[in-house]
């Protein structure tokens, strides 16, 4: 497994490659993105997963500097799990000049849910993504179905500028707890972390709701952010969705729930298929 740090080199060591496959992370690794490893892995493409920590996509009070950062645990298991290269470029490699060039989103999309807890923070993704995929020319990219909100939009980008893209979604891998399994989920101490799944199950009760027939949604999910608050929650959202679009739900329609809280000083975010 090579580790490449400079665009020129990665692009030097994919000349000839037909099939690549890209798995964008930002690195302190855990079995979730190793699942998403898998997947290409199996698609017999040559595998390609990025580390970066995007500055474009923290915002000022956000944990950019405290963000974790595992580079030599995360080769090791990166080459135990037959990916080709890490591509680990620094902040001046990707970013040599002030960004002035973005990939903007459609506010109707991005301006909704995280992005609205988040302001900008799919501006910053989507440029990123955009820059990776120009840089490593992947005929396929796989991205967790944990982060929904953001893969549904990158999915949109790659349509509406015909970029010549597979992309493909991993289901989303939970402890033993019912967590979801994230980079962040670190900040949790242990008591922290047994009490974290009580936001799945929070997902789980608003999804047994809806299956039951009850469609007063803004009720259910009030009960449901009262719920998590009694227990000590500080909550953004919890919000039944169209799976389609994230548009107002609508009866007949395919829908998820999708939920952003806050556990002590962590901020934990997790969806479920209704």
């Amino acid at each position: 497994m090579l580790v490449i740090q400079k665009i020129a080199d990665l692009r030097q060591a994919l000349v000839g490659k037909q099939a690549v496959a890209l798995v964008p992370t930002m690195g302190n690794l855990h079995d979730g993105h190793l699942s998403l490893v898998k997947l290409a892995r199996d698609s017999g493409a040559f595998v390609v997963t990025s580390i970066f920590v995007n500055p474009l996509q923290f915002a000022p009070q956000e944990d950019l500097a405290f963000y974790p950062r595992t580079l030599e645990v995360d080769c090791a298991l990166l080459a135990n799990a037959g990916v080709d290269i890490v591509f680990a470029p620094t902040v001046e490699e990707m970013y040599p000049d002030m960004q002035g060039f973005v990939v903007e989103p459609p506010c109707e999309l991005a301006d909704i849910l995280e992005g609205e807890i988040r302001p900008g923070f799919f501006i910053g993704v989507c440029t990123v993504v955009v820059k990776l995929f120009n840089i490593v020319q992947p005929s396929i990219a796989v991205f967790g179905r944990k982060d929904y909100q953001q893969q549904l939009i990158i999915k949109n980008m790659v349509r509406q500028l015909a970029l010549p893209i597979e992309l493909w979604t991993g289901d989303t891998v939970r402890d033993v707890h019912g967590l979801a399994l994230s980079s962040r989920n670190n900040y949790l101490s242990e008591s922290e972390r047994v009490q974290s799944a009580q936001l799945v199950e929070c997902l789980r009760a608003v999804s047994d709701y809806v299956r039951s027939g009850r469609s007063d949604w803004p009720e259910i999910e009030s009960e449901a952010c009262d719920s998590l608050r009694r227990r000590g929650w500080q909550v953004d959202y919890i919000s039944i969705r169209l799976c389609e679009d994230l548009g107002v739900p609508r009866r007949g329609e395919p829908l998820l729930v999708l939920g952003a809280a806050r556990i002590g000083a962590t901020r934990l975010i997790d969806n479920l298929e209704i």
